[in-house]
């Protein structure tokens, strides 16, 4: 099973969203966006990949995550160590996360390839301005 994340913040902090994508033997199994709040880029991108795995974990139990983040790829294969605190924070709950699944593959995409989450992640933030525009 293969799983597109991306995570989004306009401005860094911003107004942050994320957007997940699960495919099966190229066939859409789910897909998932939510505002998430003011975070910085990479806490969006850690908060999505933390979603995925939840959600994941009740479908299968070998999955191959699809990032166009390098920083969150890198840190996961401990290519690069941890230094933020709110960071390391969300890299443990990955970590126990993982502990569901057989497998955990990560690997580094080209941004062009991960444009599906990416725009979901970007849906999240534009309907959550939208809403609050509505209300004042």
């Amino acid at each position: 099973m293969s799983i597109h994340i991306d995570g989004a913040s306009r401005g860094n902090p911003g107004y942050s969203g994320i957007g997940i994508v699960i495919t099966k033997d190229n066939d859409k199994i789910a897909e998932y966006k939510e505002f998430i709040g003011t975070k910085t880029n990479n806490q969006a991108e850690y908060i999505a990949l933390k979603k995925a795995l939840e959600i994941a974990s009740s479908i299968d139990d070998e999955i191959t995550v699809l990032s166009d983040s390098e920083l969150v790829i890198n840190q996961r294969t401990n290519k690069y160590k941890v230094r933020n605190k709110q960071l390391k924070l969300l890299f443990k709950e990955i970590s126990n996360l993982e502990k569901y699944f057989r497998i955990v593959i990560y690997r580094h995409i080209p941004r062009e390839i991960n444009r599906y989450a990416d725009s979901l992640a970007n849906q999240a933030i534009d309907e959550r301005i939208k809403y609050k525009n509505a209300g004042t």
